[in-house]
């Protein structure tokens, strides 16, 4: 393996930002009234910690293959969770039973949470998932075409360090989905991604139109 490449596989395989976004969706949940959240608060947080240490046990064994699988599980039941929570949201907005402050800091919650969870889905899934990209030279196919994958290679830093995205990048995309309800720089190339995008989107318009509801109620 050249230098360059080396380097590219370090930087890939970087999963902190990755933890500590499943650790913020976690926190997130926990900021939920009780009426809002399936089963108690900490339910999710405990599961997704039973899920995440062997994940990362896993992944510094490189068995990328159980990682996957594991990392996936916990996507899974974050989305589950937050999808069951904005359920229960709607159905809480013509009942009137929660005050608006805490309607307002729930949807406030479940939209921070919408961003993390498809960019950790987005990531998971993107080219065979961040171990198949790290084995690339070069990110050149996958699911989404990012504005560095049409330069050329001689362009600037690449020209040193071949150009592949990390979980970075799909916050910034995932990001965009849930505030302009599309993607902007980025080009979605797969069905299922497209697919994904647009649950995004739907499940963003949907909080903030709650959100603008009980701000009109407030006022």
């Amino acid at each position: 393996m050249s230098e360059a490449d080396a380097k590219k596989t370090d930087t890939a395989d970087r999963r902190w930002p990755v933890i500590v976004a499943v650790l913020a969706v976690s926190g997130l949940y926990l900021a939920l009234p009780e009426s809002l959240a399936v089963g108690p608060r900490w339910l999710q947080g405990e599961i997704v910690s039973l899920l995440l240490i062997p994940a990362i046990i896993t992944h510094g064994r490189g068995q990328h293959r159980i990682n996957q699988i594991l990392g996936q599980t916990i996507a899974a039941v974050i989305t589950i969770f937050m999808v069951w929570s904005l359920v229960l949201l709607v159905l809480a907005v013509p009942s009137h039973k929660e005050a608006p402050t805490t309607m307002l800091r729930s949807a406030v919650a479940l939209w921070v949470t919408n961003v993390l969870v498809f960019a950790l889905w987005y990531w998971r899934l993107d080219a065979g998932g961040p171990y198949q990209r790290s084995k690339q030279p070069r990110h050149e196919i996958g699911a989404f075409l990012f504005p560095q994958m049409t330069l050329h290679p001689s362009f600037g830093k690449h020209k040193e360090q071949p150009w592949s995205p990390n979980f970075l990048d799909y916050l910034f995309l995932a990001f965009n989905t849930s505030t302009a309800f599309s993607p902007t720089d980025v080009a979605i190339l797969s069905r299922w991604a497209k697919l994904l995008t647009m649950t995004q989107a739907s499940i963003s318009l949907t909080i903030v139109v709650i959100l603008a509801a009980r701000a009109v109620n407030i006022l």
